[in-house]
C-alpha cells in the first residue's frame, strides 16, 4: 500500500483530532490537567528547541498546536512532513506515482520520502539496521 503524503498528512491530522478529544475529556474531569501535567510534558515531546522539524518529534507538534485556538491544517503538517523528511519542493507528488527508472536524478529525492512511509521489513533477531542502539546515537 502506498500513501500520498497528503493522505499521511491527513492521517496524522485525525490522529491529533481524537487525542485532543481525550485532552478534553480529561481537563473536563480534572480541570488544570492541560496547562499543569499536559503541556509541560508535550513541550518536551515536541522537542521545540531544535528549529528543524523531526520525524519523531512531528506527531507531538501537532498535538501541541492543537492546544491553541488554531490547529494545525492538512498543508501545514503536509509541508511539515517534506521539512521532516529533507525533501525539496520539487519532489511534491504522491508517493504511490512510481520514479521512472530513467531518470536517476529524481531517485535520490524520492527515496526518503518511500522509505519513510512504506512498511519496513522485520529484521532478523539480534541485529539489523533498524534496533533502537541507532535512535540514541542522535
Amino acid at each position: 500500500m502506498n500513501l500520498s503524503t497528503t493522505q499521511l498528512a491527513e492521517l496524522l491530522a485525525g490522529i491529533a483530532r481524537s487525542q485532543q478529544a481525550v485532552v478534553d475529556a480529561i481537563d473536563k474531569s480534572q480541570p488544570g490537567f492541560r496547562g499543569t501535567y499536559l503541556l509541560p510534558t508535550l513541550n518536551v515531546a515536541a522537542n521545540l528547541r531544535i528549529p528543524e522539524v523531526r520525524l519523531m518529534d512531528l506527531p507531538s507538534r501537532i498535538l501541541l498546536r492543537s492546544q491553541g485556538r488554531t490547529p494545525m491544517d492538512q498543508p501545514t503538517i503536509e509541508k511539515a512532513l517534506f521539512e521532516a523528511l529533507g525533501v525539496g519542493a520539487q519532489t511534491l507528488k504522491p508517493l504511490s506515482t512510481p520514479t521512472p527508472v530513467s531518470s536517476p536524478a529524481t531517485a535520490p529525492l524520492a527515496s526518503p520520502v518511500a522509505a519513510a512511509v512504506a512498511p519496513s521489513a522485520p529484521s532478523a533477531p539480534g541485529g539489523g539496521g533498524d534496533d533502537l542502539s541507532s535512535f540514541f546515537d542522535s
